[in-house]
């Protein structure tokens, strides 16, 4: 049985196959339309899903959308009509885009796939989060939470998994959001919304929580979990352009200008920022300020989360816990649940956003729906589409590219291991790309976490971003305790997916400077021989040639674009940066 997921039309569009309970391919549309975020319907996604699986779009039993989409459009509606005139604007939006293609799903699969209407079924947004989670962990039972910004009515919810069953208890309705509160914080910050809250989860360490009384004016917790929003700060029930208000400001002061530098004393003005202005010192304490302000409702967010963790488990009594929704990738918050909450276990699927919705729509039906027994434990996130070495030396043959062909694997590794130990910045393409935002291990920057320099290295000759944003240590999985405070670390599932933010412990600091952030952290990766085993014993090799088992790990993109999917997206990037080195398969690009 084959039963296709659809998520599409909010952001991170994306399409997920499974036959008979096993998953065959997920991606999201971003990948192929190299449009970061896309949300348009996932065409390029599909097709490459079927293709993996090697049938027809006629071939499947069910496609299944992750929402529904007349529930989200009655909340849209009566949200508009209930803060009318104010949400004039973002009326008369909604009915023109969801009255032209949003409402219309069924019609647009079935016209796009070719498929009788009867094949196209809905879940319900919070459950497609909470079965990408519980569906795909090696628990029979476990308490589940999910959290974003909204789904049809939801912003939260929680409940019990238990063999094929799912059952959300509680759940919190729009407009008080959690994600929409980050949200609004991530625009008065100058960022972009559903792009930058990772920004300000990086800048929070910069700054000190000199706020959380004044972001505990703009929301309340109960001991049952809960918590609400007081609405009069805020402006995105009303507005197509605000999130917050005038009341909003005159609480924290002026927004943060888009696309302004931000520098701080601890950040340092790295020397692709150009010439050091003459206000330097004003313009490091405004942007102070603002480092306060992340770290202030960086830590409110994670106190609402405790609070919700602590009482979803004293409500369930199980050990285990299941995250989804988009602020399940706030890995600092997921750290203090697992260390806090009183859960000894903790799963997050690596998709953990609306992307991921598309999975859990497609695992609902096959296990909820039809009851079929589980087979699914996501232990890797390597799910995306593959280029062999014929279609990799194919590009660059055409392109007149010069390039090395190294006689054996352990050739590659050793021409890479040489490259790292000299201070090179390896782009490292390899096998099926990775289902989620993190990059690990077969679409990444890799760099020597040892040398200090290669922090702002990265930073500024290869990704061209801001100066306080964190690298990632890739690590081989058992020696995980050595370096970071993380105990059991091979039994925490969300560390193989960069899920977790630990504290490097501090005898290791100087040794891993370059992934060590401010505050003393790492967001980690732990390596498995068994699921990645070229990273594994290129990770390996690396700690046989320097002692330290570990390397620095980016993304494979430059800001604002997607993470290479194709020989042509690696080869394009590696050109317009100042990476040294492509690995691509077999074959090795220099500069």
């Amino acid at each position: 049985m084959y039963i296709l997921g659809l998520s599409c039309f909010y952001h991170d569009a994306a399409a997920a196959l499974i036959k008979d309970g096993e998953l065959v391919a997920a991606a999201e549309e971003e990948r192929f339309s190299r449009k970061k975020h896309d949300a348009d319907f996932p065409t390029g996604a599909i097709q490459f899903c079927l293709e993996e699986a090697g049938i027809q779009a006629q071939d499947l039993d069910f496609v299944v959308f992750y929402e529904k989409p007349f529930e989200k459009f009655e909340r849209i509606l009566m949200s508009t009509l209930q803060t009318y005139p104010k949400a004039w604007k973002v009326f008369r939006e909604s009915m023109s885009t969801w009255l032209v293609d949003k409402l219309w799903v069924r019609h647009t699969i079935q016209s796009e796939l070719g498929i009788e209407k009867e094949k196209v079924l809905f879940t319900q947004h919070h459950l497609s989060h909470a079965a990408s989670t519980f569906f795909t962990s090696p628990f029979e039972e476990a308490a589940i939470m999910t959290v974003d910004g909204v789904g049809e009515w939801a912003t939260a919810t929680w409940g019990v998994g238990k063999g094929t069953d799912i059952t959300l208890t509680k759940e919190i309705r729009f407009p008080h959001s959690l994600g929409l509160l980050y949200s609004a914080f991530t625009a008065f910050l100058g960022f972009e919304v559903n792009e930058g809250e990772y920004k300000v989860m990086g800048m929070a360490p910069y700054g000190e929580p000199r706020y959380v009384d004044k972001v505990w004016q703009v929301i309340q917790t109960f001991d049952d979990g809960s918590f609400c929003l007081d609405m009069d700060y805020f402006s995105f029930h009303h507005s197509t352009t605000r999130t917050f208000n005038r009341k909003f400001e005159q609480l924290f002061g002026d927004p943060r200008a888009p696309e302004t530098l931000f520098f701080t004393e601890g950040t340092g003005f790295p020397s692709y920022f150009g010439e050091k202005p003459g206000n330097y010192n004003v313009l490091c304490s405004l942007n102070q300020h603002y480092a306060d302000i992340a770290a202030s409702i960086q830590k409110v967010t994670e106190e609402v989360l405790l609070n919700m963790a602590h009482a979803v488990r004293r409500e369930t009594g199980l050990k285990n816990l299941c995250i989804a929704g988009g602020v399940g990738l706030n890995s600092v918050a997921n750290t203090r649940i697992l260390n806090e909450s009183g859960f000894e276990q903790l799963y997050i699927q690596p998709a953990s956003g609306d992307g991921g919705g598309a999975l859990g729509a497609a695992l609902y039906i096959y296990h909820a729906l039809l009851g079929k027994p589980r087979k699914l434990v996501m232990k890797h996130a390597y799910w995306g589409k593959a280029y062999s070495d014929l279609e990799i030396k194919a590009f660059l043959d055409r392109e007149g590219i010069s390039y090395v062909c190294a006689k054996s694997e352990d050739a590659v590794l050793d021409h890479t291991v040489e490259a790292l130990v000299s201070g090179k910045v390896i782009g490292w393409y390899q096998g099926r790309f990775e289902w989620g935002p993190r990059a690990l291990g077969n679409r990444s920057i890799l760099a020597d976490p040892r040398r200090e320099e290669m922090k702002d290295v990265v930073n500024t000759k290869i990704k061209f971003r801001e100066p306080y944003r964190p690298f990632a240590p890739s690590i081989l999985a058992e020696e995980t305790e050595k370096y970071f405070d993380l105990p059991q670390a091979m039994k925490q599932d969300p560390a193989r997916f960069m899920l977790l933010v630990t504290p490097v412990k501090e005898e290791k600091q100087d040794v891993l400077p370059a992934i060590t952030h401010v505050d003393g952290t790492g967001r980690l990766q732990t390596v498995f021989e068994d699921t990645n085993p070229r990273y594994y014993h290129l990770i390996e090799r690396f700690g046989q040639a320097t002692g330290v088992p570990v390397l620095l790990n980016t993304s494979f993109n430059l800001r604002g674009e997607p993470v290479v999917t194709t020989p042509a997206n690696a080869y394009s990037t590696f050109s317009r940066s100042e990476m040294d080195l492509l690995v691509m398969g077999k074959y090795l690009v220099y500069k």
